[in-house]
């Protein structure tokens, strides 16, 4: 078969074939899953595996334990200095510990995508579009959202949604437009 300037085969008529626009993909296929070819040349889709409950427990309970050592380091001199009310209740320790919390979750996951727990679980926060995580998905994310969970006894619960949803979603994970999947299979 002959091809006309670089384009499509030509039938035997000498009318320029045209290549079916590849429609093949799943409508349930997930957004921002990549196609890969395999060695017949048939496009197969990669799913990403999103991370279930326990892993994120498990990563969130070591990220606890890393910033509770490293608040103990660096705080414990304001922690023993006793009367360190700046705002009625609130202490100087209470501030730098929230300063630095908060700080770790922000920075970690803007710069990295994921924090010190997630990486020894092999997990990373991505937004739904699979673009580059923004400023503002990561402090209303790690911020305003932590806060609104923290702020009250009962809405730490919301956490157990991650376990119903397909993607695995958590309420912050939701509203933010993120997920949290697997880096490693």
């Amino acid at each position: 078969m002959m091809t006309t300037h670089g384009g499509y085969p030509e039938d035997p008529q000498g009318t320029e074939q045209t290549v079916p626009e590849n429609n093949n993909k799943n409508a349930d296929s997930l957004p921002g899953s990549a196609d890969k070819q395999n060695s017949k040349g048939r496009n197969e889709t990669k799913e990403e595996l999103f991370a279930g409950f326990w892993m994120r427990f498990w990563a969130y309970l070591t990220d606890l334990i890393i910033l509770f050592s490293l608040n103990g380091l660096l705080l414990s001199p304001f922690y023993f200095t006793g009367q360190g009310e700046i705002w009625g209740f609130i202490t100087l320790y209470a501030v730098f510990n929230a300063v630095i919390t908060y700080g770790y979750f922000v920075l970690m996951t803007k710069f990295y995508g994921q924090t010190l727990g997630k990486m020894i679980f092999g997990l990373r926060v991505v937004r739904v579009n699979r673009e580059k995580l923004k400023w503002s998905d990561i402090i209303f994310r790690e911020i305003v959202l932590r806060f609104a969970y923290r702020s009250l006894v009962i809405t730490n619960l919301a956490y157990i949604v991650v376990a119903f949803t397909p993607q695995k979603a958590g309420i912050h994970d939701m509203i933010a437009d993120t997920r949290v999947i697997h880096t490693r299979k």
